[in-house]
């Protein structure tokens, strides 16, 4: 079987389990957690694909990379199971899509501002705002401080991209002159 395929069920049913729990919310930020160590921890791959480590030492390996004592029993039984079907290479494909099923069935949105210098909260709020209005979701809102763009901004979520920022603006000008 194909690997999307049986992540994307193995989420499925996570995400299911967890709203009939109430708590898809907490393994969602369990998901990412995992997720984002498996990218910045190149060795937790490693690891956990290695055949000769034990089970239970992958086991409390997965856990602390989801929260350790902060885990909820469903992402630690959730880990048991997929160790127990040998399903463990799979698991970050596995995170990946529960926090992408997770944000359709939430219409949660991924925003993104990036700035050349740091924007006081109440413009990144206005910002946040601009967009949940024009979406009808949540935005997750990341910022980034970016002095590249010399000036103005960069805003992205969905497929929307507005770049509004002087490097930009040079360019267009550095272009229109070549002609």
């Amino acid at each position: 079987m194909d690997i999307g395929v049986i992540s994307v069920r193995y989420a499925r049913a996570l995400l299911k389990s967890a709203s009939d729990a109430k708590i898809e919310d907490s393994v969602y930020q369990q998901m990412q957690l995992l997720a984002k160590n498996y990218v910045e921890i190149p060795q937790l791959r490693h690891t956990i694909d290695n055949p000769m480590l034990s089970k239970e030492k992958k086991e409390m390996l997965l856990v602390t990379a989801v929260g350790g004592n902060e885990a909820a029993p469903l992402t630690k039984a959730f880990i048991s199971l997929v160790l127990k079907e040998d399903r463990e290479n799979m698991i970050q494909f596995m995170a990946n899509s529960y926090v992408t099923l997770y944000r359709k069935q939430k219409n949660v949105i991924r925003g993104k501002l990036t700035t050349a210098v740091a924007v006081a909260p109440e413009t990144e709020q206005k910002m946040r705002q601009m967009v949940e209005s024009r979406t009808q979701g949540t935005v997750e809102f990341e910022t980034e401080v970016n002095p590249d763009i010399v000036g103005g901004f960069i805003l992205e979520y969905d497929t929307y991209r507005m770049d509004a920022s002087v490097q930009s603006k040079l360019r267009e000008i550095l272009n229109t002159l070549k002609k």
